[in-house]
């Protein structure tokens, strides 16, 4: 060994003796470089993203072609709207504290599987009952892979690109917008019927458009299988050896050389020595007891100061945040519908135009009579082309700030975002054309969209990995919970008259920006 070897190993070690095992995994992380298996899991990620998207994002455009088929009314509708969300609120922040305690991969599997498997129950609904149990068990699904999905994804990146990495992720939502409709435009718009079983089972266009959508999960399911389980999990359970493994794999699919060239082939052999003589009693004692209970004490520090300060800030605006996103996005198809059929004048505006719809809808609804032969209703061309608009304008602020979130930082980021909903708001309330409607709900679309992948960002950097998908479940079913209150005080405060809930949420995003001002820089 020449005298360099030495220096080398003495570096090595005194290196590993200063570094925590985290800091050791960046490091690794940053030697394995950016290559083929982040293409991997990227590509994972997104077409999960997509797949846990579509769950709620599908539901808006089979309810008018739906409606006669299933007998669907009204308050049936908008609670087949808010049943995913239904099911992600319940289980959310219980199964993010599995996933820290029992890992990333087998929830992300069996939540995608289970995800295929309950879409395609949908898809084959013949009742309202079946359809909406099966939209539930989707939501329960979806929240079991989310968490897990954004986890993993950050737990693969070093930090010098974890933020640019998962603001990208996070663009793939406006991409899921485009997605749903134009597949929505491309199948709905048909009128394929086939019965089996001698009319048992009667499958409509709309059943066939929800067999079509589980694709998606199908995918994510099959190329989550393929991927290893994060190394930080496993450090987490000091499982060194597994987790040197999963660096090797990465360092080999990125580079293409041999493992033995990785700069921290040797790494943590130290620790696998010290874990070997009592491996096997430790797996004799090991049961799932204890590890709910190891769980419970690695998130203990979650509700002490001053990751508690953190977490309820962080909540408290995704709460607001979310809800607003959702009140805009879920809204707009209607809202783009409602314009369609109306028209400006030149001297109205957008909230003239909403106050005279429920007007008109109040009378019709108090002079209403029995109904005659149902007859389902299609959206316009304009409404599907109105949905791709928004998706592809929401994608330019994913562009603008995955540039410039590593230079003016994600707290001005913040800031910025929310004074530009502000001003935005207000404005949609005084749109006077269509093409004002459309802009101005596609630029706050957008922004508010980019703020929630600041929040995962924020989080994930926040939060240690040992509880990490924990604060992004309860962050998220905070949101959520903000949804389904959103989506339920809008239609009431929109019949006091259409300046209330514009208004409203223009108070709620001003709200938002103070918060903003008590997060930490770093």
């Amino acid at each position: 060994m020449t005298v360099l070897d030495i220096i080398e190993v003495d570096d090595n070690e005194n290196r590993q003796d200063t570094l925590t095992s985290m800091q050791e995994v960046d490091l690794a992380l940053k030697e394995c470089g950016f290559g083929w298996f982040h293409v991997l899991l990227l590509t994972s990620s997104i077409i999960g993203l997509i797949a846990g998207i579509l769950v709620t994002n599908t539901t808006p455009y089979i309810l008018p072609i739906a409606e006669c088929d299933l007998n669907m009314n009204l308050l049936q509708k908008g609670l087949l709207n808010a049943m995913p969300y239904i099911g992600m609120t319940l289980v959310s922040i219980l199964v993010g504290f599995l996933t820290d305690t029992f890992g990333r991969k087998i929830f992300l599997v069996s939540g995608f599987c289970g995800l295929f498997l309950f879409t395609v129950v949908g898809g084959s609904s013949q009742s309202y009952e079946v359809l909406i149990t099966a939209k539930f068990f989707e939501g329960i699904l979806f929240a079991m892979s989310f968490g897990p999905n954004l986890t993993m994804t950050s737990e693969f990146c070093y930090k010098e690109i974890r933020d640019r990495v998962i603001l990208f992720r996070s663009s793939f939502k406006a991409f899921a917008q485009i997605i749903v409709a134009a597949m929505s435009w491309g199948i709905l718009s048909h009128d394929w019927n086939l019965s089996l079983f001698n009319g048992y089972i009667d499958l409509h266009i709309w059943n066939f458009y929800i067999y079509l959508m589980s694709l998606w999960s199908l995918l994510s399911f099959v190329l989550y299988i393929v991927l290893p389980e994060s190394p930080k999990f496993y450090i987490t359970q000091n499982k060194y050896t597994e987790a040197r493994h999963v660096l090797l794999k990465v360092y080999k699919m990125n580079t293409g050389k041999p493992a033995e060239t990785f700069k921290y082939f040797n790494l943590w052999k130290n620790k696998e020595k010290e874990f070997i003589d009592e491996e096997p009693i430790r797996k004799e004692e090991i049961s799932f007891t204890q590890q709910l209970v190891t769980g419970l004490h690695n998130v203990k520090p979650m509700f002490q100061r001053p990751l508690v300060g953190y977490l309820i800030l962080i909540s408290g605006m995704n709460f607001l945040s979310l809800g607003f996103y959702n009140i805009i996005r879920l809204w707009f198809p209607q809202l783009s519908t409602i314009v369609e059929h109306y028209s400006f004048d030149g001297d109205n505006d957008l909230c003239d135009i909403l106050d005279s719809y429920t007007n008109n809808l109040n009378v019709k609804t108090a002079n209403a009579t029995l109904s005659e032969v149902c007859v389902p209703t299609r959206s316009g061309d304009e409404t599907y082309i109105n949905s791709i608009i928004l998706g592809c304008v929401c994608i330019i602020p994913f562009a603008i700030s995955g540039i410039l979130v590593n230079k003016v930082g994600k707290k001005n980021l913040f800031i910025a975002a929310g004074l530009i909903c502000v001003g935005v708001t207000l404005g949609i309330r005084w749109a006077n054309s269509k093409l004002a409607v459309v802009a101005l709900f596609s630029v706050d679309v957008a922004v508010l969209q980019t703020m929630t992948g600041l929040f995962q960002a924020s989080t994930v950097e926040v939060f240690p990995t040992r509880m990490r998908t924990l604060a992004i479940s309860v962050i998220m079913t905070l949101g959520r919970i903000g949804t389904l209150v959103g989506n339920v005080a809008f239609p009431i405060l929109l019949d006091m008259g259409c300046v209330v809930p514009f208004y409203s949420l223009t108070i709620v995003m001003i709200c938002v920006t103070v918060m903003a001002l008590f997060l930490p820089k770093s």
